[in-house]
Order: structure tokens, then sequence, then C-alpha cells
């Protein structure tokens, strides 16, 4: 990538891992992000491994997304992408909805207002369409965003495994390549080269789970069917499936952490070592499945911004 380019400029609240920012390369979506928010101190040392080693640009990383500064990128910023926290919505949680103390789509509905970006794109969990996306879908339109949402699998994307999530996309009623300020005319044209960018094979759901299979992000060999149970305690699931290349057996945990966790679906790795279920081992174990748990699959952000493009334009 030639780094002297200009490109559209983005920020990424709750970050975790940058799945989402991973998706946006996936579907073509050129762009540079400007700031990372996450407060995860194990999601912020991946950053910056990340950034260490040349897979990221270097950007800073704020830790607070009540107090982060957005007045200082008032209209510097053409895209703004978040998995806020599910826990206020997740039917594995109490659903407090905006009880929640973790609950932070207000704080970044404000962040919108002072920051006022071409386009936003947002993800959570699939309990969010019973409490709170009302709320959200609501709140842009009063802000003066057209949206559109829906719900993504990963499994439509090759992964052998469900996740359902519902992906956001917000743009500013009436967006033209015309009037405003400088700032604001040059994030308008670029944020519509945006809306022209990205490839067309994701466009439709998969139910067959191969809809990457020509990108070569997933081995459809491998994928579970969409009318497979992917929970197996007997791991049966995997009988005569065999160890995917690259996938130490002894140790399928390291296979997706530190550089290698920013593809987070494009590995596939055993449950536990077949030595009595015990692990072999891995170094922060947790801390990883916990990244992992709350990141986002890149190619299912790739197929929603696709879909959701299509459908505001």
């Amino acid at each position: 990538m030639d780094i002297a380019k200009e490109l559209p400029t983005v920020i990424a609240f709750c970050a975790g891992y940058g799945g989402i920012e991973r998706g946006l390369d996936l579907a073509g979506v050129e762009h540079r992000v400007i700031a990372y928010v996450e407060i995860e101190a194990f999601a912020i040392a991946n950053l910056v491994n990340k950034m260490e080693t040349g897979q990221l640009r270097p950007a800073p990383i704020y830790t607070d997304l009540k107090t982060f500064p957005a007045h200082l990128f008032r209209d510097r910023v053409d895209l703004i992408t978040g998995g806020y926290p599910c826990q206020p919505f997740s039917s594995a949680g109490k659903r407090l909805g905006e009880d929640d103390p973790r609950h932070l789509w207000p704080f970044i509905r404000r962040h919108l207002a002072a920051i006022r970006p071409a386009r936003c794109f947002f993800e959570n969990v699939e309990g969010h369409i019973s409490l709170g996306l009302s709320t959200v879908i609501s709140d842009l339109e009063e802000d003066g965003y057209q949206s559109a949402w829906g719900i993504f699998s990963a499994c439509e994307a090759g992964a052998p495994h469900q996740r359902k999530r519902v992906y956001i996309m917000g743009d500013p009623k009436g967006l033209q390549c015309n009037g405003g300020s400088d700032n604001q005319e040059n994030s308008r044209c670029k944020i519509s080269k945006l809306r022209d960018s990205g490839g067309s094979k994701l466009d439709l759901a998969n139910s067959n789970s191969i809809g990457l299979e020509e990108y070569g992000h997933f081995k459809s060999t491998n994928a579970v069917k969409a009318s497979e149970n992917v929970a197996d305690t007997n791991s049966a699931s995997w009988q005569g499936r065999g160890i995917p290349s690259g996938v130490h057996e002894e140790n399928p945990i390291a296979n997706i952490s530190g550089n290698e966790v920013r593809d987070e679906a494009s590995q596939q790795w055993l449950p536990e070592p077949r030595l009595g279920r015990v692990v072999d081992g891995c170094a922060d174990r947790v801390d990883r499945l916990r990244l992992l748990g709350n990141g986002v699959v890149p190619q299912t952000a790739a197929k929603a911004w696709n879909i959701l493009s299509k459908r505001l334009n």
C-alpha cells in the first residue's frame, strides 16, 4: 500500500483486535485508521504488537471511550466503526440494557455528533435486535443518518461456527460531494469512493458456506454446514476431517493468537488436545479466548459492509 496516498480516515471504537477494519480490507476498502479506542489490556497489547510488526499502521490508542476527545476530530473522519459492548443486550447475560454500566451507545452517539463522520458501521450480538437496536436506529435517524441493518453469520462466510451478529450502517442524509467546509467536502468525496469500493462476490447470504471460497480465506471441505450442530461435546463433528494445515495439535490456540489473530476465523483448531481435556502449555489462554470471543470475524464484516452499502445506495 502506498503510504503517501491519501486514504479515507477511520476511528475504531471498541476496536478489539481490529476485526471490523480487517473486514474493510477484505471488502476492498482502502482506509487509514487514525485512532483506536479499546479498554481491554490484552486487546491493546495485540494492537500494539501488530503495529510493531508492520501489520497495522501506527495510530494512537485511547483507553476510555467515555472521555475520548471527539472534538479534536471534527470533520476530519470519514468512517467510524465499532463493536460496542454486547453485555447489555446478550442473551448470555442479565440483559439490563440501558441500566448496564457497560452500555456505551449514548457516548458513541455523542461522539458521532461531535465528529460528524461521513459514515458509521457498527456490530453487536443478535440479542440486540430485541433490546436496544430500535433505540440505536431511532437515534441515528434523529441525528440525520439514514440507516440499514441486518443479521450476518460467520457460517455464511465459510466459518465452522454460526456466530450471528447484527451490523448497522449509517450515512448522513442527502450526502453529496459539494457544499460545506473543505474538510466536509473532502470527507464526502472520499466516502463516495467507499460506497463504490469493494467487490460484489459477497452480495447474498450463502447457506452452503462457500461465499468466500473464491477468496481463499476458508476451505469449504473443513467448514461446518449450516444444518450441523456446532456444539459437540464428543468432538464428533471433527472426526474424519483431520487437522487443518498449519495448525499444531499440541498447541492449537497459539495458531490464532498474537500476529495471526488478525484473521480470527481464517484458521481452524481442535477444541483441546486429545490428551484428556487438558491444555498443553498455552500462555495467556483465557485472555486469548476472551479476545476472540469479543472480536469480529473479518469475513462477516466484509459481507455486511458490501450488502448494507448497496441497501443505502
